[in-house]
């Protein structure tokens, strides 16, 4: 399993969204994204963590 993938692989496999759609999402914040140097990524963990359904703690 990749530990990143592009912006617009992560805004179609997970949101079919073309690429100028991907990368204004990511722009807004609605996908999470790192720098590495030039290059924009998204860390899957943390989109897939973001798109997770939280779960409720019981007492």
């Amino acid at each position: 399993m990749k530990k990143t993938i592009s912006v617009p692989e992560a805004g179609r496999e997970y949101f079919d969204l073309g690429r100028n759609a991907s990368y204004e999402a990511a722009k807004r914040g609605d996908i999470p994204t790192i720098r590495i140097g030039k290059i924009l990524r998204v860390p899957v963990i943390a989109l897939e963590e973001m798109l997770s359904p939280k779960r409720s703690e019981v007492a």
